[in-house]
């Protein structure tokens, strides 16, 4: 005959306070702890924990001691050992690194992200302990110190797939050379010198100022001129004048965006300018991207007449200087040292 078998596993209770009321009155009675365990039907180890656990010395009459057991002195004690026990919280453990953070994501113009400061501290302190990335936004989210969402830079987003196949756009035209024309080694990111502009707008009236912004693909490095206009000329003299100051040689292809404002570029003089389709912004995808870290400093509708070279100088080292992890946490004025 086959005996069945329960195979539920059982867990561990603590003590409840009436269990420890029950022990109290049954070593008083001069119960054994074996009998104890036996009468509350509980392992004889429990029992003798507690009882070590809630016994105290008292004090009688003519200046005598005892020992005796109390269920409320047991389960103070266990309640305070359980409270010590609990791990604390990676913002309990790290003041330093999280006083650190709030100094760096405040600072104007910022050079640090959340994810580039992790790595920084962790190579800076590696005997610390440091928080991932993700509690670190954790931690923002719940409020736990002064650094709020609006001091950070842009959160990691979903990324979209777009549809890289041929572009057929009938409705507007390509300024110059199309981008299906450029050479092939764009597209691989192994050799340096090929980039992408736009423009960043503070307000959208083309008398006002705005910004060309050149980054290159490879190694992030960006370049930031301050235009009294976007006219296509006006950009024409632009990309020219970066051209000059920083050496035609440095720059292989550049590729726009095929806005009106860009109509001009193909007549520079030291590099190929390849455009973009129309409607196809993430085919400048690198660009984009630093243009989007650049409106942390300069947020959308804000005119640029109130920021002069300085400030322009400015942010364009706090992007250059920025670890980034795309970059093995390296910065792009590391890699391009002579720019």
């Amino acid at each position: 005959m086959t005996q069945s078998q329960i195979t539920t596993p059982r867990h561990y209770r603590q003590l409840t306070l009436e269990e420890r009321g029950q022990i109290q009155a049954l070593k008083q009675a001069g119960f054994t702890v074996t009998k104890i365990a036996e009468q509350i039907h509980r392992d004889k180890s429990t029992v003798s924990r507690e009882l070590k656990r809630g016994t105290t010395e008292q004090i009688c009459g003519a200046g005598k001691h005892y020992r005796r057991y109390f269920a409320e002195t047991g389960a103070a004690v266990y309640d305070k050992h359980r409270a010590a026990c609990r791990p604390r919280t990676r913002f309990d453990q790290c003041p330093d690194f999280y006083a650190e953070l709030a100094v760096v994501l405040q600072a104007r113009p910022r050079i640090h992200s959340v994810d580039s400061f992790v790595h920084t501290y962790k190579q800076t302190h590696p005997e610390r302990p440091c928080p991932s990335t993700p509690t670190v936004y954790r931690d923002i989210n719940k409020g736990l110190f002064e650094v709020r969402n609006g001091d950070l830079p842009m959160k990691p987003r979903r990324r979209v797939k777009h549809d890289t196949g041929k572009h057929v756009r009938t409705n507007k035209r390509i300024y110059g050379q199309s981008i299906e024309e450029r050479p092939a080694e764009v597209e691989n990111r192994q050799v340096v010198g090929h980039w992408e502009g736009d423009l960043v707008k503070g307000t959208r009236v083309e008398d006002e100022p705005a910004l060309m912004t050149m980054t290159e693909r490879v190694t992030r490095f960006e370049i930031i001129i301050k235009l009294p206009n976007y006219h296509a000329d006006t950009c024409l003299r632009g990309l020219q004048s970066i051209l000059n100051d920083y050496g035609a040689d440095n720059f292989k292809t550049v590729t726009f965006d095929n806005g009106s404002e860009f109509a001009k570029l193909s007549e520079v003089t030291g590099t190929d300018v390849y455009y973009a389709h129309p409607y196809s912004p993430w085919e400048r995808g690198t660009n984009e991207h630093a243009n989007g870290l650049i409106r942390e400093f300069i947020p959308k509708g804000h005119s640029l007449h109130d920021y002069d070279i300085t400030d322009i100088q400015g942010f364009q080292d706090a992007l250059n200087q920025r670890p980034r992890r795309s970059l093995n946490y390296q910065c792009a004025a590391t890699l391009l040292p002579n720019l």
